[in-house]
């Protein structure tokens, strides 16, 4: 969803396009899946995932951190964006692992409404 310059991605999952989950038993490999299919939503919105400012992870054991933090970084590089991790009970989907969700902000959009303001 895009509201100005602000982009929402809500909480997502590694489930392909046939409703079958990607990457069973294996955290890293449904990680990476899921921010493919995040930053598919944020370019369909205009932006880019320089633009993702935040993301939000959640659990099902929070002993995969480690795993779900190799791929955030392989997948975000050197850029890093405020992460949060969170444990939860379930996901909503049997099998899965962990679920993104995230915020970008168009900041080129957001450059020229201060200077449109200016």
């Amino acid at each position: 969803m895009r509201i100005g310059n602000t982009i929402a991605v809500a909480s997502t999952a590694a489930i392909d396009s046939q409703g079958k989950l990607v990457g069973a038993n294996d955290p890293e490999a449904q990680t990476l899946f899921i921010l493919k299919k995040i930053e598919t939503a944020v370019v369909a919105a205009g932006a880019n995932t320089h633009h993702i400012i935040r993301t939000r992870i959640y659990l099902r054991n929070i002993e995969d951190w480690h795993a779900v933090g190799k791929a955030h970084k392989a997948f975000f590089g050197s850029f890093h964006p405020a992460t949060t991790v969170v444990e939860v009970s379930n996901l909503m989907m049997e099998g899965s692992l962990v679920e993104v969700e995230a915020e970008a902000i168009d900041y080129a959009e957001a450059l020229e409404d201060v200077n449109t303001e200016l």
